[in-house]
């Protein structure tokens, strides 16, 4: 308060002491300097307050303001991003979604209570060598049952296992054994597996053996054949069996049937994606 009673005392003294004419003359000098005062102030405060708007504006033009207006939030960049990520987001799940599947196909096939195939054996292979399921352990194998007289189905089954392997070899190399098993001993020695397999792939490891270690293979892996009953020596004959690719993992148990539905690029995938869920495998090319 004494602030502001201390020039109005200083004025109200000067008037006391002053003469009447000086004492007017006084009175109008001091109205006349508050009613400057008060423009002034205003003129001060409107500048400050032209100068917050344009510290707050942060367009250089009008046209730049409209086209911020126009197009909103939702810029180019923001519509680039978008559109990456939703992409992203749906190749993830689609292939988690794969994934799973093909782990459970292969949890099924470990489950209790459920049907086993594969299992033990001994036989022979193409070069007259002793050859067990312990040599099949450590990476995957692609089992194959028929016998080389076969006139049609079998060249074209092993000439696509022979395309299934090319693709999974260009993959992980080594991770898969090819093994054809005949289903006909009596007539399929190694020699004869050996110069018919080389037809179709140089890794295919043939496989034979009397015929009851061939019928116990086939029982253990679940593959039907039949060979006509009294056969003439020399006559010739076919072998009724199953057509179906045996997925086995290293450690032999079983994990997919692949069928005459599947193109080898569809069981090659089927194969490669049944690998990244195996830990040890040699890593992809």
């Amino acid at each position: 308060m004494s602030h502001f009673t201390t020039p109005a005392r200083a004025v109200g003294n000067a008037l006391s002491k002053a003469p009447l004419r000086q004492s007017s003359r006084l009175m109008s000098t001091c109205l006349n300097a508050s009613s400057a005062a008060r423009p002034a102030a205003r003129c001060v405060s409107r500048a400050q307050l032209h100068q917050q708007l344009a510290q707050r504006r942060t367009f250089k033009t009008v046209e730049e303001a409209k086209s911020r207006y126009r197009s909103g939030p939702f810029t180019w960049k923001a519509g680039i991003l978008f559109v990456v990520t939703a992409a992203g987001l749906l190749y993830y799940f689609e292939h988690e979604k794969e994934r799973m599947r093909h782990k459970r196909i292969a949890d099924s096939q470990k489950g209790v209570g459920a049907p086993k195939v594969g299992g033990a054996f001994e036989l022979v292979n193409h070069d007259g060598q002793t050859f067990t399921d312990k040599d099949l352990k450590g990476r995957y194998s692609l089992v194959y049952f028929g016998f080389t007289h076969c006139p049609d189905i079998c060249p074209e089954e092993l000439d696509k296992m022979a395309r299934m392997f090319d693709l999974v070899q260009a993959e992980r190399p080594g991770a898969l054994t090819p093994v054809f098993v005949t289903c006909d001993p009596a007539r399929d020695g190694p020699k004869e597996l050996k110069e018919y397999l080389a037809e179709f792939h140089p890794a295919f490891v043939g496989l034979t053996g009397t015929y009851e270690q061939i019928k116990a293979m086939c029982k253990a892996y679940r593959v039907y054949f039949s060979t006509p009953a009294k056969v003439q020596p020399g006559q010739d004959y076919l072998v009724d069996h199953s057509i179906y690719f045996y997925l086995m993992d290293p450690e032999g148990d079983f994990v997919e049937a692949l069928g005459r539905q599947h193109s080898p690029d569809q069981a090659a995938k089927v194969i490669l994606a049944h690998m990244k869920e195996w830990k040890g495998l040699p890593q992809a090319a």
